[in-house]
């Protein structure tokens, strides 16, 4: 049971990064799945949540710029961030919560430079 995030990595101001979680072991269809950050020296924050039905919602500087989207057939979810800035950078991890319970990804990095 686990989910494995990907696609962090080092982008200038104003670019993009797509990140994708994908899910093994659990019935994936089934939960709601959120993009969470933690910047160095702050708590982790939830940013964008997408329910079974796909219902989304977003938080923060989240909004307007980031689009989280789900592939059931591949057991994924995505976050689409575009127009990133230095304030982004921070760990990024998923997470996955249902009737089999809640479960975290492991964190990829995102590095936004000036």
């Amino acid at each position: 049971v686990q989910l494995q995030a990907s696609g962090g990595g080092l982008v200038q101001a104003g670019g993009s990064l797509r990140l994708a979680c994908t899910a093994s072991g659990f019935f994936f269809t089934d939960a709601a799945a959120g993009w969470y950050r933690q910047a160095p020296g702050k708590q982790r924050d939830l940013i964008a949540h997408i329910t079974k039905t796909r219902d989304t919602d977003y938080y923060d500087s989240a909004k307007g710029r980031f689009t989280i989207s789900r592939d059931d057939a591949a057991h994924t979810i995505y976050l689409q961030m575009n127009n990133l800035q230095p304030d982004d950078t921070a760990v990024y991890s998923c997470n996955a919560a249902g009737a089999f319970g809640n479960i975290w990804g492991q964190g990829t990095q995102v590095t936004v430079s000036s």
